[in-house]
């Protein structure tokens, strides 16, 4: 059947370069929105001069470097040995139970670390369950016996690494499956026992795996401000914040989230390093790792051992905030409480849409374009997820602040009209500091579907007459519509989670979910702040419905 080529079917070759100018125009202005806080952090805390970078130094900024160091290989380590052990046992071993706990493992990832701070908090404080109870059985004295702390730096390292540790687990475990069977048994029949074997052959080959999982549970670490907050761990997290809105000092939060920013930098640098540094070469795998079934005591301790972070990160968490929240007076169907809903709601939903739409331009400009132009502009979209949410937050006040006092000050001046602040405190720059936060991950769903999409597609619709925008449309789209909703959902979870860009950014008298669990718990009402945590939880859980959907198909 012969192809129509009249004028009116096929797109001349102006439209085709004007669709294609148009797509770059907007590929590079999303880069350009994903560097303007690192920029404006850069500007402001260089133009404070030396005197303030002195007084920090003097007093609070070997405390903050310190503490966020310690905090960083606490977890580091956490989540290294939880995360690398539990995948091993569940692809190696056999044991009762082994199925449900593979699954179980990825569900920690649905709950914020402050969620689990709360929650804690509530059972092992002085006037908690554990210690009430260790009082009267024992007729003991507040100082009469020693408990830990939960309220330390310690205690927020377990909170952060009872929720981070499923970043290792994943990628662990997919490296371990994905390795020659014919490697491992070559060293069980070396002489290697299985222990042996693992750590010097299975190990090693999932080094950069392993890696690339610990280095994002540091970057997450880093970022963390509500659960450091909550318990007193001075960080550069809880700096920045204390600098922006107790001393009200720009420069100091400036110069603070430029160090935060350096420090996510240099762990960004090494997780990319990590991913692409190293090759190994397991040969062709012609069967599948097959599983010792453990006997006697070991498929007890492998039980013990996949089980407890499963029992400690999810299954007490959760059946203590259903216990304080059964004791709240805070009604979930209140006005208020709809409002809460409504405001994260909505924040969610349009930074969801704005996030994986400037993913989706910027990812096909890259197909469509390769080079370095577009492959700079692809790097600077992703930098946004090394970057803390309360760097961000500063980075977008100085520089939208400064423009709306300057256009107050002109219109004032010019005619006589007071146009306040229009920008600074608004929904969009708001979701303009979640689009940027989030991007990363946005364009890692929208790669991951555009990678099954074959070089020959594009070049039948161009054959065919199809614009660039027609190519995106009537071929792209369709095929990627499950990873563009997969993308969509996590952002949107990731929204309804984050708070310290929500807490420094958000409109007066706008407070979601997460803002008002936070001033609960600041408040000391942790039986109030439950109600909303479990919300934030069981809205978590979706993407990780999601993830367990396919470690189940994985396992199969």
């Amino acid at each position: 059947m012969p192809t129509d080529t009249t004028a009116g079917s096929v797109p001349s070759r102006a439209r085709k370069a004007r669709e294609a100018r148009v797509l770059g125009i907007g590929a590079y202005a999303i880069a350009g929105v994903c560097l303007l806080p690192m920029l404006a952090v850069l500007v402001t805390a260089l133009s404070g001069g030396s005197d303030t970078l002195g007084h920090l130094a003097d007093t609070v900024l070997p405390g903050y470097t310190f503490n966020t160091l310690l905090l960083v290989i606490y977890v580091a380590v956490g989540t290294f040995l939880i995360g690398t052990g539990a995948a091993w046992l569940v692809t190696m071993a056999e044991f009762p139970g082994r199925r449900l706990l593979e699954i179980a493992l990825v569900i920690p990832l649905a709950f914020p670390a402050y969620v689990l701070a709360y929650a804690y908090t509530h059972v092992l404080d002085h006037p908690g369950i554990v210690q009430t109870g260790l009082r009267a059985m024992t007729g003991w004295g507040p100082r009469d016996y020693w408990f830990p702390e939960i309220r330390s730096l310690g205690g927020a390292a377990a909170m952060l690494v009872l929720v981070l540790y499923p970043y290792v687990y994943l990628l662990a475990r997919a490296a371990f499956l994905q390795q020659s069977a014919t490697t491992y048994y070559a060293a069980r029949a070396l002489g290697c026992t299985p222990v042996k074997a693992c750590l010097q052959v299975s190990m090693p080959m999932a080094r950069p795996a392993i890696a690339a999982g610990v280095l994002l549970a540091t970057m997450e670490t880093i970022a963390d401000f509500g659960t450091v907050s909550y318990f007193g761990v001075q960080t550069f997290a809880t700096g920045i914040y204390t600098s922006w809105f107790t001393m009200a000092d720009r420069v100091a939060a400036a110069q603070l989230a430029l160090g935060l920013l350096g420090f996510a930098l240099a762990l960004a640098v090494l997780e990319r390093t990590s991913r692409g540094g190293a090759r190994y070469h397991g040969g062709k795998r012609q069967e599948a790792m097959g599983r010792a079934v453990l006997i006697g005591w070991r498929k007890w301790v492998a039980m013990l051992l996949c089980g407890a972070p499963v029992l400690f990160g999810v299954i007490l968490p959760v059946a203590a905030l259903f216990a304080m929240g059964i004791g709240s007076e805070q009604n979930l169907f209140s006005r208020r409480y709809i409002q809460f809903l409504t405001n994260s709601l909505t924040l969610a939903s349009v930074a969801a849409v704005m996030t994986v739409s400037a993913a989706v331009v910027i990812g096909y400009f890259q197909r469509l374009r390769p080079g370095k132009g577009s492959a700079a502009a692809l790097y600077a979209a992703r930098l946004g997820y090394a970057v803390p949410g309360g760097v961000i937050a500063v980075g977008l006040l100085v520089p939208f602040a400064l423009f709306d006092n300057q256009l107050d000050a002109f219109m004032q001046q010019t005619f006589g009209i007071r146009t306040g602040l229009l920008m600074t405190g608004s929904i969009w720059v708001l979701v303009m500091a979640y689009m940027i936060r989030f991007l990363a991950a946005a364009i890692g769903s929208y790669e991951g579907g555009q990678a099954t999409i074959h070089t020959n597609l594009d070049a039948a619709a161009r054959v065919l007459g199809q614009s660039p925008y027609g190519l995106l449309r009537r071929v792209h789209l369709p095929i990627l519509t499950p990873s563009l909703l997969t993308a969509l959902l996590i952002v949107f979870v990731d929204v309804m989670k984050e708070l310290p860009a929500t807490l420094i950014m958000r409109p007066f008298n706008y407070d979601t979910l997460a803002v008002q669990a936070y001033r609960l718990a600041s408040d000391e009402r942790l039986e109030g702040a439950a109600v909303p945590s479990l919300v934030i939880v069981a809205v978590g859980l979706l993407p990780v419905i999601l993830l367990c959907r396919q470690v189940g198909r994985q396992a199969r």
